[in-house]
């Protein structure tokens, strides 16, 4: 009989991205130890701009000494992808996986991200899709929705999505976001009629979107932080 796969699920609330970038930093080394599981935290964070690895500074708009000014943060990064934003209202999955358990290689992790929150917008009445030649994440029309930025070593994953529920969009006026100048970013609130759930449900659904994608049988929430040495 097969094993069955379990998914760990950190729900963390709201946590300042470098506390959670340096909590990633420890598990991925961890995974690649093999002495943590497959797991993934969800969270969002405090308004927060994140520089990938090539540096792209220069779709900051603002000086970056007037990030305190409009209360932001800036943070540089080892994963894929251009500059971004996080706050509040966006929902943040950083999974820390085997690709070689799971099978899946980077391209393929990369689209089944993307599948995750374009099958949770469709089920709050939003058609989403993924981006076409030059862009990067999920996009409603010419309007991005969700940003996909990840790390991979030895098979394992670190950063992840991140799905607009209702953030602050101003926030996004002061970069070129994903280096793509032109395009309007939007929301799950902005693109529906609908009442939206309250931000807990839809992180939720994003997770269990997350480990059928992936394969999971189960997933295991937990409220302790993870043991690992």
């Amino acid at each position: 009989m097969k094993a069955r796969r379990s998914l760990e699920v950190w729900k963390m609330g709201i946590v300042n991205y470098l506390e959670a970038l340096k909590l990633q930093e420890k598990l991925f080394a961890g995974r690649k130890a093999g002495v943590v599981p497959d797991l993934v935290l969800s969270l969002q964070h405090p308004p927060t701009y994140t520089l990938g690895k090539r540096r792209t500074r220069h779709n900051l708009l603002v000086p970056e000494s007037d990030l305190t000014r409009i209360g932001a943060e800036l943070h540089y990064t080892e994963r894929g992808g251009d500059i971004t934003f996080h706050g509040p209202r966006q929902a943040v999955l950083y999974p820390i996986l085997s690709l070689r358990e799971i099978g899946f290689g980077a391209r393929k992790y990369v689209e089944g991200l993307e599948s995750v929150m374009i099958e949770v917008a469709a089920s709050h009445g939003v058609k989403a899709r993924p981006g076409r030649a030059g862009e990067t994440g999920v996009w409603v029309g010419d309007r991005k929705i969700g940003a996909v930025g990840v790390r991979i070593s030895s098979g394992i994953t670190c950063h992840g999505l991140a799905l607009n529920i209702d953030p602050e969009l101003d926030y996004f006026k002061h970069i070129v976001p994903c280096g793509i100048a032109d395009k309007e970013v939007t929301s799950l609130r902005r693109e529906t009629n609908a009442e939206l759930p309250a931000d807990e449900v839809i992180h939720e659904q994003l997770i269990r979107c997350l480990a059928r994608t992936f394969y999971f049988d189960d997933i295991k929430f937990k409220q302790d932080l993870p043991k690992f040495s």
